[in-house]
């Protein structure tokens, strides 16, 4: 949401619904041929394409890198890497950082690229973004053009976590002359353009004839929805899509267990699957209610029971990528004697308002019977995924218990808005996250390390399991990313056999 940043997105916090359908021809409605085209099949539609104002991971996921470029990416390790920018320089009290911007870059729309878009993209966060995240960027104290190649970014104060956010949909880089209707029409510098939107079925994206890097092997890529993992399995095994882009149910591989047919690609995500307690209203605003719900919930059971094993136990809201990592699975070892002592022999009934998407329907049928075991009756209310979770849960915070994937990467800050609605409240987490954007990288990873640990011993949430990456494809489809680690599905590197 932020991907929910929350990541809402298939398999990521925050998803769209979308209508399923088939394609033809491996591309369905791509407007190029078979042979250059793909066609990706996703659960979460975007409600629209403007990801400045909307939360949810869907419109990033489609659009980053792809349509949208920033100065700086992440690539498939975790590492920033230049992309409109060349390279940058960093002044030695860490305050100000001179972009050298590629010449030569132009928007979708013909027009040029320069430090003048750095300077109004990076200004329109703080005066026209909508989302919670913008705040990461409260940092920058000043942003000017030096000349049209060199953008000089000034911060309030040191911070280790600026040029990452410039990473993210925050430091995308938007036309002077291309903002009058994101939702509809996104005008980047990316390797593709929108070519065409079928609401509640496809977004098919074109190659841009005049993208200023490596042209992409594709012609055109379809970006499929579905209601269903199941409607989707059908549609890869029949030849409607070429790509699933995140399998829903780990058990339905062994339909594509055939390598002649299929290639299966498993690698890791930032997506903390959380089980979220309102700490702002009873029953949860009770330490030791939270604590129990810790100490009642096995986690390895509900991982082999609801995700069929996949995926890793981590016990915090920070994956193993990130270098301030601590398994923190022992913190609440599974023990029902200890999670009754803790409610002291009270019994409660809240309501689990959940998203409709798979992985939230299945962990939470686990959770419920087990939180059943020591006196918590949990009533499950599937909500429509992202409209009706996002107003009731996420804006409201309308609920007892909840279920999402947070896939924004280095997302454990949302804990430190009282406002977010986790409505978690402790000012002592909040000064850790503040000494760690300003210090050292080693008082960095030292704070953020206190940070986890704080906010599990404050049971703040309980964090289910890490999200795996598991994406099946048709034999032949090459250049599919392996760890899902930033907002975005990169569709640059894809390209198809013959």
């Amino acid at each position: 949401m932020r991907r929910i940043g929350i990541w809402l997105a298939a398999g990521g916090l925050l998803l769209a619904t979308a209508a399923c359908g088939g394609g033809g021809g491996g591309g369905g409605d791509t407007g190029g041929s078979a042979a250059q085209s793909l066609s990706v099949g996703f659960v979460a539609e975007p409600a629209n394409l403007d990801f400045t104002s909307t939360e949810g991971a869907a419109i990033p996921q489609a659009l980053l890198v792809n349509v949208y470029e920033g100065l700086v990416k992440l690539d498939q390790d975790g590492k920033i890497v230049p992309l409109l920018a060349e390279k940058w320089d960093v002044s030695d009290d860490r305050k100000t950082y001179t972009f050298t911007l590629r010449k030569g870059v132009k928007f979708s729309s013909g027009a040029p690229f320069t430090a003048d878009d750095v300077v109004f993209s990076l200004d329109r966060v703080k005066t026209d973004w909508k989302l919670k995240i913008k705040s990461q960027l409260d940092v920058i104290d000043d942003v000017e053009k030096k000349d049209d190649s060199t953008a000089v970014v000034t911060l309030k104060r040191p911070s280790n976590g600026f040029l990452y956010a410039m990473a993210t949909r925050l430091g995308a880089m938007f036309s002077r002359t291309g903002v009058d209707d994101l939702a509809n029409k996104p005008v980047g510098t990316g390797p593709y353009v929108l070519g065409a939107w079928r609401r509640g079925d496809s977004i098919r994206l074109d190659a841009n004839p005049s993208y200023w890097g490596t042209k992409p092997a594709l012609s055109s890529i379809t970006l499929k929805y579905f209601k269903d993992a199941t409607a989707m399995n059908n549609a890869l095994l029949t030849g409607g899509i070429d790509v699933i882009s995140s399998v829903q149910a780990p058990e339905s591989l062994q339909q594509f267990a055939d390598p002649n047919r299929f290639e299966t690609v498993e690698g890791t995500t930032n997506g903390e699957v959380v089980l979220s307690m309102n700490n702002g209203r009873p029953p949860f605003d009770d330490k030791k209610v939270r604590q129990a719900v810790r100490h009642a919930i096995d986690h390895k059971a509900l991982l082999d029971t609801a995700w069929a094993g996949r995926g890793q136990l981590i016990g915090s809201m920070v994956p193993p990528t990130d270098p301030w990592y601590e398994d923190r699975t022992g913190d609440y070892p599974y023990d029902p004697a200890k999670a009754k002592q803790l409610l002291g022999g009270k019994t409660y009934n809240v309501k689990m308002r959940i998203p409709n998407l798979p992985y939230a329907v299945s962990s939470a049928q686990v959770v419920k019977s087990q939180l059943a075991q020591v006196g918590i009756n949990a009533e499950i209310e599937p909500l429509e995924f992202p409209a009706r979770w996002l107003d009731q849960v996420f804006t409201k915070g309308d609920y007892d218990l909840s279920i999402i994937n947070h896939v924004e990467p280095r997302d454990m800050g949302i804990f430190a808005d009282k406002s977010y609605y986790f409505r978690y409240d402790n000012p002592e987490f909040g000064k850790l996250l503040a000494s760690a954007d300003e210090g050292t990288e080693q008082q960095q990873i030292d704070d953020l390390k206190k940070a986890a640990k704080l906010l599990s011993d404050d049971a703040a949430a309980d964090f289910l399991f890490l999200f795996p990456n598991l994406i099946v494809a048709k034999k032949g489809v090459t250049g599919l990313p392996k760890n899902a680690i930033s907002e975005s599905f990169d569709f640059t590197a894809l390209s198809r056999q013959q």
